[in-house]
């Protein structure tokens, strides 16, 4: 019977414990729900067309759906948002750069079978004839629908992108404006 009366007050002390874990697993997990928003936030990296439609769809679908989204354009994503690209003021290598990238979103190559840029013109025609939204339209309804769109400071420096080369309305920031949404967003994509 001691042995009984002995493992009684351990399994109260247990049972104690686990609830008082859960209260605080609970208030922990309210907080986060607080913190959280009903936002999406993508980082394009990519400068192929084929993803760059998949981030715009995947946006526009968030919005659609009452979502908030953001889109933080880094590396090769700067391509997707730029309007011209000018040779004034850069490095030798960032003219090297330059030159070798796309110049606007219209330039941009396929993922996969790109073939010297008939890919991309093969998908811009079967997406035409399916009446599928171009690039460029997506892009302008995510403005429309008010998707934060941000160019990455960092990258825009390393390639001597300038903000007159970039579609007006776009916010510049870095790696904090990134996560200041990030982390409150329900879903991060990187694409």
């Amino acid at each position: 019977m001691e042995v009984a009366i002995e493992a009684k007050p351990a399994t109260e002390s247990l049972t104690s414990e686990l609830a008082a874990r859960v209260a605080e697993l609970e208030k922990r997990l309210a907080a986060l729900e607080e913190r959280t928003e009903d936002r999406v936030t993508i980082v394009v990296f990519s400068g192929d067309l084929d993803r760059v439609l998949a981030a715009f769809i995947i946006a526009t679908g968030a919005v659609a759906m009452g979502q908030q989204a953001s889109m933080f354009f880094t590396f090769w994503g700067l391509n997707v948002v730029k309007k011209e690209t000018s040779f004034d003021g850069k490095t030798v290598f960032q003219k090297m750069m330059a030159m070798m990238s796309p110049r606007s979103s219209q330039a941009l190559p396929v993922s996969k079978m790109n073939y010297f840029g008939v890919g991309a013109k093969m998908l811009r025609a079967m997406m035409k004839e399916r009446n599928v939204t171009s690039l460029e339209d997506l892009i302008g309804l995510a403005r429309e629908m008010g998707i934060r769109m941000i160019a990455c400071e960092m990258s825009r420096d390393v390639m001597g992108i300038k903000e007159s080369e970039l579609m007006p309305g776009l916010e510049c920031g870095g790696v904090a404006t990134f996560l200041g949404d990030a982390l409150t967003s329900r879903a991060s994509l990187f694409i």
